[in-house]
């Protein structure tokens, strides 16, 4: 009985395994190689959990720049390795590789809601009216650079009282990137002091399903007909609450309550993480190669002196600090995997034809760190970004924002602030570690969706 009730077990098992295995999409295109896929599993054993990126890299060394996975029995995957191939799909067909993939940890809260998450039609009207409020306040105009220039000064005064003690940078830089984002979205700022604002963006700084709860008061209220917009609108939220006042009659409208707040709750994450990130690994590496740090500083003396703060205009003036910043962002890769596309329509590509609604990885980390491209990438080396005249040169494979249609929206705001913010401390101070420069490591804390620096000590010097 025992050995029946064994033997029952095991073809019960076979048996589901092959219904899986029958299960898994089939596609009438033709797809790029990739290693076999098995049931259940997919290509999983292939690619261990918390290291995909990497085994992705490794995989593409066998199957070449564009090949397929299975990432687990249903989840068919394209992905894109190295500047051409990416350049190739979201440059080149942009339109077909505009639509927005899985992430499964956020879909459940997102549920395709907001401006990130989103697609077809939603996304359209969505990324129209953000794009255009944003706009409407500020970004790329004098009104945005002083908010932002505001803000700096708030930063170097939270790095004023510190008194020359270390101290890790990590929640004040948050903090300014935050009410940034903040004063644009529902023109509030916070003080650096307060416990609220500072456990809303810790929680933000860890995971965006940290910013859900404690931001979600800026939804508009169901029933509220009492709301009045300010002329002209002063915020993103407003911005939103006008249109939708405008059209709550209109079936097909995308504007509501729910992709406002989610629309929201991206920017306030990704106003506060990304930039915020990315301006701490910066200060990592000046204090990893003071000489560095220290041909920056004399850069900002002789073109500025002492007397103002650093504006957008000074950019073209400082190539040296400008190479500084291009190459942070390309040695960190803050997001090495990129963010999921999907095929919006059946596409023809290298040959291969890609159903709709597949999936494509665009590894933005290759492209960032592709050896075609940049010399030793693995190097820190700003000078890769200045010609042989010391002007500062742009590299067409420069692209920790993604390209096509999916381009992050808030790129223009992300390059002032990274600017504005760094030229601003490093015109105040000047930056020591309490740990010899050979021991600071660069390699990342967390490596996932994110690239995440290691903490740091830092020590503030004023001029």
């Amino acid at each position: 009985m025992e050995a029946a009730g064994t033997w029952t077990l095991l073809l019960a098992l076979l048996l589901l395994l092959l219904l899986l295995a029958l299960a898994r999409p089939r596609t009438r295109g033709h797809l790029p190689p990739g290693p076999p896929p098995l049931p259940l599993l997919g290509n999983l054993l292939q690619l261990r959990p918390g290291a995909l990126y990497s085994g992705l890299l490794r995989l593409s060394k066998k199957y070449g720049p564009v090949f397929t996975v299975y990432l687990g029995p249903w989840r068919r995957v394209v992905v894109l390795v190295g500047h051409e191939a990416v350049q190739e799909a979201l440059g080149g067909q942009a339109e077909e590789f505009s639509g927005r993939g899985m992430l499964a940890t956020l879909d459940g809260t997102f549920g395709g809601h907001g401006v990130f998450f989103s697609n077809g039609e939603r996304w359209r009207q969505l990324r129209r009216l953000t794009t255009l409020a944003l706009r409407d306040l500020g970004m790329g105009k004098r009104e945005g650079e002083e908010l932002i220039q505001a803000e700096a000064q708030r930063l170097v005064e939270a790095f004023q009282g510190t008194e020359g003690r270390p101290f890790d940078p990590s929640l004040l830089l948050a903090q300014a990137t935050s009410n940034i984002i903040c004063s644009l979205t529902f023109g509030l700022r916070f003080p650096y002091e307060d416990k609220e604002f500072q456990a809303v963006v810790q929680a933000a700084s860890g995971t965006v399903l940290g910013v859900s709860s404690p931001w979600g008061q800026v939804s508009r209220p169901q029933g509220n007909r009492s709301w009045t917009p300010r002329a002209p609108h002063s915020d993103v939220v407003d911005a939103f609450l006008l249109k939708m006042a405008k059209e709550e009659q209109d079936p097909n409208t995308e504007l509501t309550d729910k992709n406002l707040l989610m629309t929201v709750i991206y920017l306030l994450f990704a106003g506060t993480v990304t930039v915020s990130t990315t301006v701490r690994y910066t200060l990592l590496l000046l204090l990893k190669y003071p000489q560095v740090q220290e041909r920056v500083r004399e850069e900002l003396s002789r073109e500025l002196g002492a007397g103002r703060a650093p504006g957008l205009g000074d950019r073209a003036r400082l190539p040296y600090t400008d190479a500084v910043l291009h190459e942070a962002q390309r040695l960190l890769a803050l997001v090495p995997m990129g963010v999921p596309r999907a095929l919006a329509r059946t596409t023809c590509f290298r040959g291969y034809t890609l159903p709709q609604g597949t999936e494509v990885f665009p590894l933005l980390g290759s492209v960032l760190h592709d050896p075609e491209i940049f010399d030793e990438p693995e190097e820190f080396n700003p000078d890769r970004f200045l010609d042989a005249d010391g002007r500062f040169q742009k590299q067409e494979a420069f692209l920790p924002f993604s390209l096509g249609k999916r381009i992050c929206l808030g790129e223009g705001l992300a390059h002032a602030e990274l600017f504005l913010l760094l030229t601003t401390i490093l015109q105040a101070f000047s930056l020591e570690s309490p740990s010899p420069p050979g021991a600071l490591s660069l390699q990342p804390a967390v490596s996932g969706l994110f690239n995440i620096p290691p903490a740091f000590q830092l020590r503030v010097r004023p001029h």
